[in-house]
């Protein structure tokens, strides 16, 4: 299939699709992960993979541009939903470094920054390595994907 849009939807309990993510998720606040809830997978999803990307970050590296805030991959198929500050399935590392949810915080005075949660659903099960960065990930990963979709959230640094 590719990386195309599909029917399934990804909703959060903590901002409204385009709406401004609450200071609570950002790295100005407890730099949690959102509560996140997804429907209309595919029958034959057996595993699910959770991403956050701020396009808006004025940053190119190794040939691509933005910002990763979350690699979370080698969900189950039977998820549906995670909870907010989740420790569920395999974390990669986030274009801080760090391994994990790394919420939004866009340069001071960079004004409003998009960020695209998207879930992306796999015809088999991920047994993936932690640690694992985007470009990573999407290599191994790809050849499996059968749908993905997005939630898109705002915030502007105080």
């Amino acid at each position: 299939m590719g990386f195309a849009l599909s029917d399934m939807q990804l909703t959060s309990d903590a901002f409204a699709p385009g709406g401004e993510i609450p200071t609570r998720f950002t790295g100005e606040g407890d730099d949690v992960s959102p509560q996140l809830a997804w429907s209309n997978a595919p029958d034959e999803a057996k595993s699910f993979a959770v991403i956050c990307h701020d396009p808006d970050a004025p940053l190119v590296k190794d040939g691509n541009y933005g910002f990763v805030h979350w690699v979370l991959y080698n969900l189950p198929g039977s998820t549906s939903a995670l909870a907010e500050g989740t420790g569920e399935g395999t974390a990669g590392v986030n274009d801080f470094g760090n391994s994990g949810y790394g919420g939004p915080m866009p340069p001071e005075g960079h004004g409003t920054h998009h960020y695209f949660f998207w879930v992306l659903a796999f015809d088999r099960e991920l047994d993936l390595k932690p640690g694992l960065t985007l470009n990573e990930f999407l290599k191994q990963s790809e050849p499996n994907l059968i749908a993905m979709n997005r939630l898109t959230g705002t915030y502007r640094r105080a």
